[in-house]
C-alpha cells in the first residue's frame, strides 16, 4: 500500500470521494521507503566522438526532472547492459550541467564506481523542475565497434529510496577509420 506525504492513502478508496491535493509531493511506501512521484525522464544520450580507441570521448546523458516529481533528484546509476567490452569511466572527470547542453552552469557532483558502470551524487540534489546534462567521460571508447547501452536508474533524495529505471543511453562505436 502507498501512503503519500500528506497522510492520505492511495489504493482500496471506497465511494466516500477523497480529493488529492496538487501540493501533494513525493510517495512514501508502508515502510518509510520514499520515491518520485513522477519520476525524471532520460531524453537524451549522446558520445562526442564514436570511433573504437578513441582518449577524447564524452559519453552525456540529459535527463528532465518534472515538475511534481515529488523528490529532488539525489543521484544516478550508470550501468552498462549491453557491449562487447567493458567501459571504465574517468570518475574524477565526472561533469553536471544545468540544461541539454554541456554550456550550462556547471554543477558540484561526486562520481564512483559500481559494478560496470558508475554512480554520480548531486550535492545538493536538483530540484524538480530542472533539465541536468551529466557528462562522463571513458578512458577510451572501447576496441570493439558495435552497439554499448547503459541503462540509467535515478534516485530521489535520501537514505531509505526507491530507483526508478529511466531507460538506456545508447551509443554505436564505429571501427577506426585506416584499420
Amino acid at each position: 500500500m502507498l501512503q503519500l506525504q500528506t497522510g492520505l492513502l492511495v489504493g482500496g478508496l471506497c465511494a466516500v470521494g477523497v480529493a488529492i491535493s496538487p501540493l501533494v509531493s513525493a510517495v512514501q511506501l508502508a515502510d518509510g521507503t520514499r520515491a518520485f512521484n513522477h519520476p525524471p525522464q532520460l531524453i537524451k544520450s549522446a558520445a562526442t566522438f564514436s570511433s573504437a580507441g578513441s582518449t577524447a570521448a564524452i559519453y552525456s546523458f540529459t535527463l528532465t526532472v518534472p515538475a511534481d516529481a515529488g523528490e529532488p533528484l539525489q543521484k544516478v546509476s550508470f550501468q552498462q547492459a549491453e557491449g562487447s567490452e567493458p567501459v571504465q569511466f574517468r570518475l574524477k572527470d565526472t561533469t553536471a550541467y544545468v540544461g541539454e547542453r554541456l554550456a550550462g552552469k556547471e554543477l558540484p557532483v561526486v562520481a564512483s564506481v559500481q559494478e560496470q558502470g558508475a554512480i554520480v551524487t548531486f550535492d545538493p540534489p536538483i530540484a524538480p523542475g530542472a533539465t541536468v546534462t551529466i557528462a562522463l567521460r571513458p578512458t577510451r571508447n572501447p576496441d570493439f565497434p558495435g552497439i554499448y547501452q547503459f541503462g540509467v536508474t535515478a534516485f530521489p533524495e535520501g537514505e531509505k529510496v526507491q530507483g526508478q529505471f529511466l531507460g538506456f543511453g545508447r551509443f554505436a562505436i564505429r571501427r577506426r577509420r585506416g584499420v
